[in-house]
């Protein structure tokens, strides 16, 4: 890999080159102490197990089939790894913008067209997904995600995550509002109009404020990881520090909502065996369709003291940024002091590197083989095991041959035309 092709160059399911000849390329990166290769592997570690939690989530038993241990690691995965993908998106923009320092001038304009281009080809691939899979395609609301990040892409560390704790604090309350004065009549007055709800069910509405993963809310994870990518993650002291933030978040966000919502603060909807087989949960109060058949006007007050997977309230964003932050930093620290584990897992590395492909891949291969996804009538981890085994041996080929998983060239040759920018 040449310095021409800097690490920035990543597209935005995210994904970098595979791990070997990442550490030159990083030299080309403006930074007061140069990162170890073990950071950039760390998050592509974190990668994989959102993928992987992914797959838990569309591919596995619902969590009313499991017991014990396969409990918690469908629980952990329910609204935890798309959270993740958000987090690490917000990553992904700071390595397009400029990792440890923002890119300015001519770079600056040139990779803020390559994030617009990256935003319009997410939403045009996500809206055609949905026609097929309906609204649990994340990657339509990628799109909206890095077009609402542009402002912020210069921004530093310090400002970015007070950013994304004031929208964690207000956004969920503003949603809720919205939604209590969004009547279905209102809502079908609006989609009338929306020609993005005429090709699929995700129309604008659903993207901005009452989909499964809405702009409004979930731009706090995507702004937490913007700060993430401008720190230096390398750092023992920053490791300390952000593993020490991580854990008082979950615990204080978490504890606090069991202290006011009381023990079913943290169910998960997929307890009902009623989560969608795709999805894994049910949308937030803010989602595209309230729990147990209300609607929105109808939800409780209370509801924002939950914490759940996907309740879209200030507890869950705040806690599920701590989990985010901790896996994170979890998954950079081992790749970075256990050399032999790195090696290891260089082939569960690889699906973090084409996490776009292994993402899309594992919708369109349930529908070949007509695999039933994680509804009542899957009770098998015979599936899903098979999906995690196919993904890390199809990553492993291809990353020997190729620098970049298919989708990932395809969406990186498309933000090819940035480069004329003046």
């Amino acid at each position: 890999m040449t310095q021409t092709q800097p690490p920035q160059e990543t597209s935005a399911l995210p994904e970098n080159s595979p791990p070997p000849p990442r550490t030159s390329s990083e030299s080309a990166v403006p930074a007061s102490a140069g990162p170890s290769m073990g950071r950039l592997v760390g998050v592509d570690l974190a990668r994989a197990l959102a993928v992987f939690g992914m797959y838990i989530v569309h591919i596995g038993p619902p969590l009313s089939a499991t017991t014990g241990v396969a409990s918690w690691i469908r629980y952990l995965a329910d609204g935890h790894s798309s959270v993740l993908f958000a987090t690490l998106a917000g990553f992904s923009l700071m390595l397009i913008a400029g990792r440890r320092e923002p890119k300015t001038g001519l770079a600056g304009r040139q990779a803020k067209a390559r994030i617009a281009i990256r935003a319009v080809v997410l939403l045009a691939l996500g809206t055609v997904l949905a026609m097929e899979y309906g609204g649990v395609i994340i990657l339509g609301f990628y799109g909206v995600y890095f077009l609402l990040a542009l402002p912020l892409v210069r921004l530093r560390a310090r400002t970015l995550a007070i950013i994304a704790a004031a929208c964690a604090l207000v956004t969920p309350q503003l949603a809720f509002l919205l939604n209590s004065l969004l009547t279905s009549s209102v809502q079908e007055s609006i989609n009338a109009y929306d020609p993005l709800r005429r090709l699929s069910e995700v129309g604008v509405l659903d993207l901005l404020l009452t989909g499964f993963y809405p702009a409004l809310t979930w731009m706090s994870f995507v702004i937490a990881g913007m700060a993430l990518g401008r720190l230096d993650l390398s750092s023992r002291a920053v490791q300390k520090r952000l593993a020490a933030l991580g854990a008082s978040l979950t615990v204080a966000a978490y504890g606090m909502s069991l202290l006011l919502a009381g023990s079913g603060a943290l169910r998960s909807m997929a307890e009902d065996g009623s989560s969608s087989g795709s999805s894994g949960s049910m949308p937030p109060p803010g989602g595209s369709m309230p729990p147990d058949g209300g609607s929105f006007p109808d939800m409780p007050a209370s509801s924002l003291l939950a914490a759940g997977p996907h309740s879209g309230t200030t507890f869950d964003i705040i806690g599920s940024v701590g989990v985010a932050i901790l896996v994170i930093v979890g998954a950079t620290v081992l790749m970075d002091r256990l050399p032999r584990l790195r090696r290891l897992a260089k082939p569960v590395i690889a699906v973090g590197t084409m996490s776009l492909t292994a993402y899309v891949g594992h919708f369109l291969g349930q529908s070949a083989l007509s695999v039933p996804a994680g509804t009542g009538s899957q009770q098998s981890w015979v599936p899903l095991i098979m999906f995690v085994l196919g993904a890390i041996v199809f990553a492993a080929i291809w990353s020997r041959f190729f620098r970049r998983g298919p989708l990932e060239y395809l969406l990186n040759a498309a933000t090819k035309p940035a480069k004329h920018i003046r």
